[in-house]
C-alpha cells in the first residue's frame, strides 16, 4: 500500500511540474508546434536516465521504493507520451506532414539522447 502511495504522489508531482513547464514553454514558444510537450519530454528522458544510471551505480544505489517513486511516479506523472500522440495526430488530421515529422524525429531523437546523455554524466560523477 505504501509503493502504491509513494507512486500516487509522485504521480500528482509530476503532472503538475509537466503542466507547470508545458505552459511555460508554451506561452513564450507559441502553440503552433507542441514545443513545451517536447521539451517535458526531453527533460524526463534526462532525468529518467541519470536517475537510472544512480540506480545501477553500486555506490549510489536508490531503493525499490525511490525508483518507483521518482521513476513511475514523478517522471511518469511528468512525461506526456500521450499528449505527444494526440498533439501529432491532430497534425496529421492537419495534414501539417513538415510539423509530424518534426514533432516524432525530434521527440524521439532527442529524448533518446538526452536519456544517454543523462547516464553518461551520472555514470561519470560513479566513475
Amino acid at each position: 500500500m505504501r509503493t502504491l502511495f509513494l507512486i500516487a504522489l509522485g504521480s500528482a508531482l509530476g503532472g503538475v511540474a509537466r503542466n507547470g513547464l508545458s505552459a511555460w514553454v508554451a506561452q513564450r514558444a507559441g502553440d503552433a508546434f507542441p514545443w513545451g510537450t517536447l521539451a517535458v519530454n526531453v527533460l524526463g528522458s534526462l532525468v529518467v536516465g541519470a536517475l537510472a544510471a544512480v540506480g545501477d551505480a553500486p555506490r549510489w544505489g536508490l531503493s525499490v521504493e525511490a525508483r518507483q517513486f521518482l521513476m513511475i511516479g514523478v517522471l511518469g506523472g511528468f512525461t506526456t507520451f500521450s499528449a505527444f500522440s494526440l498533439q501529432t495526430l491532430r497534425l496529421i488530421q492537419g495534414g501539417d506532414w513538415a510539423r509530424v515529422a518534426g514533432n516524432v524525429f525530434l521527440s524521439v531523437g532527442l529524448g533518446l539522447a538526452a536519456a544517454a546523455l543523462g547516464y553518461r554524466l551520472v555514470r561519470g560523477l560513479a566513475g
